[in-house]
């Protein structure tokens, strides 16, 4: 009998502390941290802007008169030119990470498989089925980019076409309806689509790294796998929610407790280094603005350093858990596994049960 979503933590947590803490070694945390956050294992949480009020006033605000860009001396084209420029190396830039963490995701399964983190040869090894990888990445980014373009303009086009808009106060029950409706819609579609992603990365990589196949072709075997046994997916999926919002909260809390410490003494630091500067008879000069930016640059890479560090155990945890949950119904996956090191948990030369 396979093992379950539930049992597959045990094998997980076991896993991670052989891998991190026996025995324990900076390099390998480093390299892991690097490598996971590269590839994408721990998305960052989206800032809650819901507190940040734009200050209103009730009373008339005079009108301003702006000055144009040419009445600066600014050249309206030069402006618009180094925007575009701007928006093509932001595409670029993230084309290229997208490509990066495409090759690290597969760097980070051997890691876990293997139990040792080697960046260089990984990257050899696996830039061929990484590059496979990116372009489905891709080519599904834009498919989706253009299904949610579809979801939210055919409504706005109903409306439209209908005269909704034209006296919309007349139409506020039918509005509301395609907008309620509309939501609806476009967040199940984006649930959708992150599952795919999670399912991809999870049980589609594993195939890719052990038999070299592509991608649609693990799908294929994948969905084949999931009719079989729906209930074990469905419920590793829902742990893996309940997980993730566990390790969010538990790096949230983590993060803070460093971020007082170290940035309660650094402004205590900085406010004792100004006040003694200035009874020195020091002023704020090119030279020593330079200074204190680069302490605060030198601050915040130790800060992020600390940070991701904190995060390598969970960089570890998921990837192990997902690799023992389908490595019970994934017979290739198994024998990758024994291979590199018997399971944790379990006698050398036994199998994880199936």
């Amino acid at each position: 009998m396979a093992i379950s979503a539930v049992d597959s933590i045990t094998l997980a947590i076991e896993h991670t502390k052989q891998q991190l803490f026996q025995p324990f070694r900076i390099g390998q945390w480093t390299k892991l941290a690097f490598v996971g956050l590269l590839a994408g294992e721990l998305g960052a949480n989206g800032c809650n802007r819901s507190n940040f009020n734009v200050p209103r006033h009730t009373a008339a605000v005079p009108h301003m008169a702006w000055p144009s860009l040419g009445s600066l001396g600014i050249n309206p084209a030069l402006v618009v030119f180094l925007i575009a420029v701007a928006v093509i190396a932001a595409l670029a830039i993230g084309i290229i990470m997208m490509f990066i963490s495409s090759v690290m995701r597969f760097i980070l399964f051997d890691s876990i498989v293997a139990r040792e983190c080697h960046i260089r040869q990984g990257w050899n090894r696996r830039l061929g089925p990484g590059s496979r990888y990116f372009v489905w990445k891709l080519l599904y980014i834009l498919l989706t980019g253009a299904l949610i373009i579809g979801l939210v303009g055919l409504p706005l086009a109903f409306a439209f076409s209908a005269g909704l808009f034209r006296e919309p106060k007349e139409h506020i029950p039918a509005l509301a309806l395609i907008a309620v409706f509309s939501f609806l819609v476009l967040f199940a579609f984006l649930i959708a689509t992150a599952v795919v992603l999670v399912l991809t990365k999870d049980f589609v990589i594993p195939q890719m790294a052990v038999e070299d196949v592509g991608v649609m072709e693990g799908w294929r075997r994948l969905w084949a796998m999931m009719k079989a046994d729906k209930g074990a997916y469905a419920g590793y999926i829902g742990m893996k929610i309940v997980l993730a919002i566990v390790a969010a909260a538990l790096i949230g809390i983590a993060t803070l407790i460093l971020g007082l410490i170290l940035v309660v003494p650094s402004v205590a630091f900085g406010l004792l280094a100004v006040l003694t500067g200035k009874a020195a008879g020091l002023a704020w000069t090119p030279a020593t603005i330079a200074l204190a930016v680069t302490i605060g640059l030198v601050l915040l890479a130790v800060f992020l350093y600390l940070v991701s560090l904190l995060a390598v155990p969970f960089i570890v945890f998921f990837p192990a858990y997902s690799i023992y949950f389908f490595a019970a119904r994934y017979p290739q996956l198994n024998a990758a596994l024994q291979t590199a090191r018997p399971a944790p948990g379990f006698p050398s030369g036994a199998t994880v049960p199936l």
